[in-house]
């Protein structure tokens, strides 16, 4: 388990495009946290990775995004208004595992039926100073068990 503390937005996004560079198709990342807590801002620096920044939008009434390009094909879940495991498993969303990197917020709900390796991302809220977010990194299998991610984190001004 790695954390790592983001001062603002803009640090939270230029990590997520940072750490972006080690991830290949069928890797996937489990977003956690409350309501404002970063997860979509995270997301914006990751697609920025791919050039696809100009495209995100949440979709949180439309259950997934996709984001296509030449590079890789990124799939963007907020499961908040799902009920259940079932209401995924019936839009076919295993099926989304193997064919790009899938992001899921909220992504708790359905960690019995994950790929057995994949990267879960807490996100929490500084108590005292609203802008600031602490990040837990916690690999899940074997794929990110070697990485430090430290070599990711902004520098600080």
């Amino acid at each position: 388990m790695v954390e790592v503390l983001c001062k603002d937005e803009e640090q939270t996004r230029q990590f997520a495009k940072n750490l972006a560079t080690i991830f290949r198709r069928g890797d996937v990342i489990v977003l956690s946290g409350e309501l404002g807590a970063g997860k979509t801002k995270f997301v914006e620096g990751f697609l920025e990775h791919y050039g696809l920044e100009e495209e995100v939008s949440s979709p949180t009434f439309t259950i997934v995004n996709e984001y296509h390009n030449n590079r890789m094909d990124i799939y963007h879940f907020d499961l908040y208004r799902m009920n259940d495991i079932y209401e995924f498993e019936n839009i076919g969303g295993e099926e989304y595992f193997e064919k790009g990197i899938c992001i899921f917020e909220w992504g708790e709900l359905i960690e019995d039926i994950l790929p057995e390796n994949y990267l879960k991302i807490s996100f929490e809220k500084d108590e005292i100073n609203d802008n600031i977010r602490k990040l837990i990194l916690e690999p899940v299998g074997n794929r990110f068990n070697d990485s430090d991610f430290s070599e990711f984190i902004p520098q600080k001004d």
